[in-house]
């Protein structure tokens, strides 16, 4: 029978001739993957181990289990080559029989090196390097349930609704010459099932019928049955395998959205990087099972798994907590010629490994591929993948995340079954109202189209601070004014499908340098050490989660220079009263918001109240705005001043007030914008915006805004040298008649 023992202890690790004792998961950029903007060590590595011959029987053979290594590595036994993989989030297995003595030493090199054929090459996050998840050594006997196609486990379970019954197709491959495989499931039987040939392999087949089946049924009731398969040869038990299974249904309209077993079920989404803070993605258990309860916590019913294959236990725990989730491979940013094969080989370990998960609904073929451009070749990439998806697996969907620079007409929008949109108006472009219409309009264009939102976000730093937010400024407060509007922009459009906040956690990303914390995407409604939940946060609570809150806002905008200031609530309860210094100001009623205007003088302790509920906060009036809620301390600007500081564009020449509409159509304006932007998009998320390719839509986008804006926005200092340059050298141009 087959024996697995976890095999993560006395590992040595050797970077650059130096090493260390490691305990596996291990990652080497734990520190430098996430303090950016210097670039981290991408290079290759070395695990090695000593180990005695494990007790075998003769006619037993024995695997390495690999749960990721991030991106390619060789393993070698004794100085032999045993295997080697490309792609760093998917399970792969060697079989090292053949090479074992009594004492051995084995050898993995891993590199997360830059090259053009594994992805991911070019993205928005750290590519950590390392074994940074489990290993195992397995023993199993010459008759057993296939380990050698694409890191899957030989059992595949099909479950379909047949009224209140259901149909189990059971298909499972094996290796050797077994005589018998024999099913159970819990609760309903057993039986044994056919052994035959299919394509040169051995595989047995068959179904059970579950007569008034227990629906896996989202969050409310996430019920899953478990499945037992027993390989015999001759009547002695050789192999066993336990898999878990949920049975249900879902479907897409385009003007209702989602349905989950008939029912609609609008998917409440957050997406998810497994890093964190200290530890990079060398994530234990315990980390997982945090992020999962954060999640549930606020309400969320789905999640997208970006942008890649997560951990087994967390698929594990979708399953169990009801959350329907997107899977997808690291197929991402920039298409490359060579990278064909590793797309196809990183898909079909995605759907081998994660088919019997209850919570998956897709396979989504790639996300935001289009920044340079759609090419032939990366047509025909996708129509591979997307055929290959339904050849593996008709029962569930194809998918795709679009950048949201893609022409809505594109031949890739329609290809997958379900598509969605990244769109990041009101951050880097645009007004958080441009992703109404944006909707708006495609959905009037495309009526028949199914479209939903599989990013959306704004970044902020805690510490940042501001009663008078706005669109760059990085504070807590425009963040949480962002997702309000898209929370309610959502209430009024059912045929969005489903919605995924970017990101439910900060998380490396180490070409960026925002705000004064480098190294980090700080979209996160959570921060990257899973410690502080943004206000952000709160406003989803209060509209998805039916746990009683009641949550003040600005509780680290402490030191507050106007004279009168808002007090801003967020609760899932329908009526909040407020105290300031234990006196009852003013009770409100309405959802999801409360706003109270306060006069402050001195130190003050504001409560907020809603029936059982409760929460309070500490503020102070201050006479001179504290320089820790500015961006850059030395350059703190009057936020405070009632003054309209946009400046007068009555002049005859163009300035930084000037719109880039403005400014393009004078052909020496246009010049030095073409300069301009070039130095943005070098800049735009750690360089992902270099070389992009800008539609017209957002073109029209753009022209509207003032270049003084749009600078701000890039992270450019007005009182810096090249900003100065710049505003001399529109100072000297007219503007078209």
């Amino acid at each position: 029978m087959r024996s697995t023992f976890l095999w993560n202890d006395n590992w040595t690790f050797i970077k650059e001739n130096n090493e260390e004792k490691v305990t596996l998961p291990h990652t080497w950029n734990a520190e430098d993957g996430q303090t950016g903007p210097q670039q981290y060590y991408r290079g290759t590595c070395f695990y090695k181990k000593s180990f005695g011959k494990p007790v075998m029987e003769e006619n037993q053979r024995c695997y390495l289990e690999f749960r990721g290594v991030n991106s390619s590595c060789k393993v070698r036994i004794n100085g032999n080559d045993i295997c080697s993989h490309d792609g760093g989030y998917s399970t792969f297995r060697c079989d090292i029989t053949d090479f074992l003595s009594d004492e051995n030493e084995i050898e993995v090199s891993v590199s997360n090196e830059p090259n053009d054929r594994v992805y991911p090459q070019r993205a928005d996050f750290t590519f950590y390097g390392g074994i940074y998840r489990d290993v195992y050594l397995i023993i199993v006997d010459s008759e057993h349930f296939d380990l050698d196609y694409y890191g899957g486990n030989g059992l595949y379970v099909t479950p379909s609704i047949d009224g209140k019954d259901a149909v189990i197709d059971i298909k499972t491959y094996l290796t050797g010459e077994p005589d018998k495989v024999l099913i159970s499931i819990d609760g309903v039987g057993e039986k044994e099932i056919e052994i035959s040939e299919e394509n040169g392999k051995k595989v047995a087949k068959g179904n059970f019928k579950i007569e008034n089946v227990h629906l896996w049924n989202g969050i409310k009731d996430p019920y899953l049955y478990r499945i037992t398969a027993t390989l015999f040869k001759g009547t002695e038990q050789v192999d066993r395998l336990y898999e878990r299974f949920g049975v249900r249904k879902f479907s897409f309209d385009p003007e209702k959205g989602f349905f989950l077993n008939g029912r609609s079920y609008p998917l409440h989404g957050v997406s998810r990087h497994q890093d964190r803070a200290g530890v990079g993605n060398a994530l234990t258990k315990e980390m997982h099972d945090e992020d999962m309860e954060l999640i549930l916590s606020m309400g969320a019913n789905s999640i997208r798994l970006a942008h890649y294959q997560h951990d087994q236990y967390f698929y594990d725990l979708c399953d169990e907590k009801g959350i329907v989730a997107w899977a997808e491979i690291p197929y991402i940013t920039v298409h490359m010629d060579g990278g064909r094969e590793n797309t196809v080989s990183q898909m079909k370990e995605l759907i081998t490994q994660n088919y019997n998960h209850a919570s998956i609904m897709c396979w989504a073929l790639s996300n935001e591929i289009t920044l340079q451009g759609v090419t032939d070749d990366l047509m025909e990439n996708h129509r591979i993948l997307n055929n290959l998806v339904h050849e593996m697996d008709p029962g569930r969907v194809s998918a795709m995340a679009n950048l949201f620079m893609l022409e809505t007409d594109s031949p890739l929008v329609e290809l997958p079954d379900i598509r969605g949109y990244n769109l990041y108006y009101g951050w880097y472009v645009g007004d958080m109202e441009d992703n109404d219409k944006w909707f708006d309009d495609f959905h009037k264009e495309h009526p028949n189209t199914v479209i939903g939102l599989t990013e959306y976000g704004a970044d902020s730093v805690i510490s940042l601070q501001s009663p008078k937010p706005e669109k760059g400024d990085f504070t807590e407060s425009y963040q949480a004014i962002y997702h309000e509007h898209m929370l309610e922009m959502f209430s009024t459009r059912p045929y969005i499908w489903g919605t995924y906040c970017w990101n439910m956690f900060e998380f490396a990303a180490a070409g960026r340098e925002d705000a004064g914390d480098p190294g980090k995407n700080h979209k996160g409604l959570i921060t990257f050490d899973r410690k502080t939940k943004k206000d952000a946060y709160y406003i989803y609570k209060a509209w998805w989660s039916d746990e009683p809150f009641v949550h003040l806002c600005g509780r680290r905008y402490h030191d507050r220079i106007e004279e009168n200031t808002e007090i801003k609530v967020y609760s899932n309860l329908n009526k909040v009263t407020l105290y300031v210094d234990d006196r009852e100001v003013e009770t409100k009623e309405g959802k999801h918001i409360f706003k109270f205007m306060v006069p402050i003088s001195a130190v003050h302790r504001i409560k907020a109240v809603a029936e059982e509920q409760s929460d309070e906060m500490e503020i102070v009036k201050v006479s001179e705005p504290n320089p820790s809620y500015f961006i850059s301390a030395d350059k703190v600007r009057n936020w405070f001043d009632e003054k309209d500081e946009e400046v007068s564009n009555d002049s005859e020449y163009l300035s930084l007030s000037s719109t880039m509409a403005e400014v393009n159509a004078v052909p020496e304006g246009k010049a030095i914008l073409d300069n301009m932007m070039a130095a943005m998009n070098s800049r735009t998320a750690g360089g992902m915006g270099e070389g992009v390719k800008i539609p017209k839509a957002m073109q029209a986008i753009i022209a509207r805004q003032p270049i003084n804006k749009l600078l701000k926005q890039g992270g450019f200092d007005a009182d810096s040298p090249e900003v100065k340059a710049l505003e001399n050298a529109l100072s000297q141009i007219k503007k078209a008649k």
